[in-house]
């Protein structure tokens, strides 16, 4: 295992194509349009509720709470940056309120499907109850409840854990993180033998 230090990630910009979509409304909350980070070509997909900050007020690049915990918990159970592409419901950071349900189902149709049949991951993993309940099609499902299996989600196998924000928030969490990074470590690594 590797020393831990955390670092920004390549990002994976939207072709031109797509680079002003409107679609969800999104795109008047200010926040730039990113698809994903790190392998795009990964055989894990990592689904977040969006990205989050990259930048701080000046515009220079930082590594967040967010990113830091995804980076260490990785790094912690053996996998890599090479292994996997992180990537969110939503492509742009809401910045104010919006229709949540509505927003987030037409980014998932627009996007994430088209992202899904193109990398074709071998595993997934949703991290946060936003995730879960988006890509399970499910408003009740909880990360709680879910946690420590694997699922048949849109024909890929799919995983839960807790958000990294949580589990900053609520240290007590950690070893719940872990376990469930774990069990995805440990399919993913069994299959590659």
């Amino acid at each position: 295992m590797s020393e831990f230090c955390p670092r920004a990630w390549p990002e994976e910009s939207p072709p031109s194509s797509i680079h002003d979509c409107d679609a969800c409304g999104l795109i008047e909350h200010g926040s730039r349009m990113i698809l994903g980070e790190g392998n795009p070509s990964a055989p894990i997909m990592v689904i977040l509720d969006n990205p989050g900050m990259r930048e701080d007020r000046d515009g220079n690049p930082f590594v967040c709470g967010t990113r830091q915990t995804l980076q260490k918990v990785i790094n912690s159970v053996g996998l890599s940056e090479n292994d996997l592409y992180v990537t969110y419901i939503l492509k742009r950071r809401p910045t104010r309120k919006y229709d949540k349900q509505k927003t987030r189902q037409i980014c998932m149709n627009h996007h994430l499907y088209d992202q899904l049949k193109v990398t074709q991951p071998s595993h997934i993993i949703c991290l946060g109850n936003v995730a879960v309940q988006s890509f399970f099609q499910d408003e009740e499902a909880e990360v709680r409840t879910l946690r420590g299996k694997t699922y048949n989600i849109r024909g890929f196998k799919t995983t839960v854990a807790y958000h990294p924000l949580t589990v900053r928030r609520r240290p007590n969490l950690w070893n719940l993180f872990i376990e469930d990074w774990q069990f995805l470590a440990d399919q993913f690594f069994k299959e590659i033998k």
